[in-house]
């Protein structure tokens, strides 16, 4: 028998909350799920695993109408050709966010190693 986890087992292990996760399958991002002799949620190990990949889009800056578009692409009843392009596009979209993240530690890099100076001058004094 295929191990099932309960909606507390699904927050714990996915680090998202119970409303997030109907919110989700209500959206069709993810599921649906499974339920047991009381109507309850119950989730696959595959669940748990596409759920931890919606979550890093949704880490990467998808948008719900994104991440149902990515839910559709790759993960719907058919894994439609736009699929590597969606992806790409996403992907050039991160490196471009990093970019620009990186130029920005570089100034506070910069800014710390000046005002550290600044002050181990002043206490000098």
């Amino acid at each position: 028998m295929t191990p099932t986890f309960t909606m507390g087992e699904a927050t714990a292990a996915t680090g998202l909350t119970a409303d997030t996760l109907r919110y989700y399958e209500q959206e069709r991002i993810v599921g649906p799920f499974a339920r047991d002799h009381r109507n309850h949620r119950v989730f696959s190990e595959k669940d748990l695993a596409w759920i931890h990949v919606v979550t890093c889009m949704k880490d990467a800056g998808l948008g719900i109408d994104e991440l149902r578009t990515f839910a559709d692409l790759l993960h719907g009843p058919h894994v439609a050709p736009d699929a590597v392009s969606f992806l790409r596009e996403r992907r050039a979209a991160l490196e471009a966010r990093r970019q620009v993240l990186t130029r920005a530690i570089t100034v506070m890099d910069e800014k710390i190693a000046h005002f550290a100076n600044s002050t181990a001058g002043a206490e000098e004094q």
